[in-house]
């Protein structure tokens, strides 16, 4: 299994120093995968539940401030050399689709192949509405649309498209991304659609363990919506198989264990040794990357809790 851990972008640490020290950090220590999150403005005003919290807060509004994610791809792309750089996740309405695929491109072009496109359709009405997005009831079938947008663009140096939401044709993309076909597309969310979207679209599935709706906090939650997702992928004439498998422990690493609503320790959370386990146990079930929150609002203990896990969890994983 590979390991990631979440960039800034918010807060104190949210600066370019702070950020370049934790990437080489980062790399220094094993970690394949740095995460950025994406909001472009923050409403003042947001009435929209999100999705991975009990009572449907989101915690960083009260930050009031959002670098942008696929700015921050290329910032990240010229500090670290073996790291791949996920977004995760990307709200796919909120960009034009030919636009950010090109940015996306580029991306994968200057990183020499690093980028993972981690996508989801989003939660917050508000922010839809102040950046011009397509209209937030319909994002599901926007970010269907648009995906087929970017590997339009990503495979024919040569692209067109006619579509509900975009249309363009007689244009050159070049150049296209490194890989092959193109950066490879994890499809966030844990609802029926987040699957189906996945089995039709998607080359990986890179959920969030703490969706109240949808939780995926325990072994045995998290299986029976991989069988789900499987099913979904077998409907669509897809091998299950061909399907990456990601998770993102978005909760803080380092934090107390939490007892999910079923009696079971919640997954990731615990000792080294319970972590161990955990990573054993969903490996079994082929999930082959995990990203983890060490974020602190100080630099010191972000990399401290950095430091440990690699030492008492990188380096015991075969």
């Amino acid at each position: 299994m590979k390991f990631g851990f979440t960039v800034p972008t918010r807060g104190p640490l949210a600066t370019r120093e702070s950020i370049k020290a934790i990437i080489e950090k980062g790399e220094a220590l094993g970690f394949a995968y740095a995460t950025v999150n994406d909001h472009i403005v923050v409403p003042k005003d947001v009435a929209s539940r999100y999705p991975y919290s009990e009572g449907g807060d989101w915690a960083g509004g009260r930050f009031g401030e959002a670098l942008e994610q696929v700015s921050m791809l290329a910032f990240l792309a010229g500090v670290s050399e073996t790291l791949r750089l996920v977004t995760a996740v990307m709200v796919v309405p909120y960009r034009n689709p030919v636009l950010v695929a090109r940015m996306l491109a580029t991306a994968d072009v200057l990183s020499n192949g690093r980028i993972t496109v981690g996508c989801g359709v989003g939660w917050m009405r508000e922010e839809f509405e102040a950046v011009g997005a397509p209209p937030f009831d319909e994002r599901g079938r926007v970010a269907d649309e648009y995906l087929r947008v970017f590997k339009e663009v990503w495979c024919n140096g040569e692209p067109s498209y006619d579509g509900e939401y975009a249309r363009f044709d007689n244009v050159s993309a070049l150049p296209l991304p490194v890989q092959d076909p193109h950066p490879p597309i994890w499809i966030g969310g844990e609802s029926g659609p987040a699957l189906r979207r996945t089995a039709s679209l998607g080359d990986g599935w890179f959920p969030i363990g703490s969706n109240p709706r949808h939780p995926l906090d325990t072994r045995k939650r998290y299986a029976a919506a991989l069988t789900r997702l499987r099913q979904a992928a077998e409907k669509c004439g897809r091998d299950p198989s061909e399907i990456e498998l990601a998770y993102s422990a978005n909760w803080t690493y380092g934090a107390d264990a939490m007892t999910a609503d079923t009696g079971e320790r919640h997954a990731f959370t615990g000792t080294a040794a319970d972590l161990l386990d955990d990573i054993d146990a969903f490996g079994t079930m082929g999930v082959r990357h995990l990203m983890l929150n060490f974020q602190s609002r100080s630099f010191e203990r972000t990399v401290a809790r950095m430091e440990a896990f690699a030492d008492e969890v990188i380096a015991k994983v075969d």
